[in-house]
């Protein structure tokens, strides 16, 4: 979870997947390209997901983000975003459950870096105003899930892994997931 990383000890994430990758292909084992799927956000790490890894798995990303991770990573390679959902009657109630949790993400340079490169602005950003937040969230009824999960598949994904949050993030979402697959699936 975002909020368990101490100050100080963030690494800039392509040198600290580049030195991971060189020990999985050092190993006594070494886990093959074929079997990997690398978390990549900017230009360089997809390049790097699509020369070392079967893949990308984007973390907190718009369609948009899809669009362009399928364009750099090519037809073959694997692209596996992530569409975090509140399941919620209006914008209000989805912002209560995962506006500060969204604000947290925020503040970490790699996904501001990759809302500003899909040309949000430093004030939207540090907001997290209502574009932002529901460019990144899907939130409403299974229906409005459904369309974004839509849009990412439309948009190149070959898989869209839902996460979804509730007002109490120590509880598991059983309630929820069984709602989306009945509607998503």
């Amino acid at each position: 979870m975002v909020d368990s990383i101490e100050p100080g000890r963030y690494k800039r994430p392509l040198a600290a997947m580049g030195t991971f990758l060189d020990g999985l292909d050092a190993a006594e084992q070494p886990v093959p390209v074929a079997s990997r799927v690398l978390a990549a956000l900017g230009p360089r790490m997809l390049e790097l997901a699509g020369t070392r890894a079967r893949g990308a798995h984007p973390y907190l990303v718009t369609p948009e983000h899809t669009r362009i991770a399928r364009a750099a990573l090519g037809a073959e390679p694997l692209v596996l975003p992530e569409q975090t959902v509140v399941l919620c009657a209006d914008r209000a109630q989805a912002r209560a459950v995962a506006g500060e949790w969204l604000k947290a993400y925020l503040s970490l340079p790699n996904y501001r870096n990759s809302l500003l490169r899909l040309g949000f602005t430093e004030e939207e950003v540090d907001s997290a105003d209502d574009r932002v937040f529901d460019a990144l969230i899907a939130w409403g009824d299974e229906d409005a899930v459904r369309a974004r999960v839509d849009e990412h598949r439309a948009a190149g994904a070959n898989h869209v892994t839902l996460q979804v949050l509730n007002a109490d993030q120590r509880v598991l979402p059983r309630e929820e997931w069984r709602r989306l697959a009945a509607a998503v699936c």
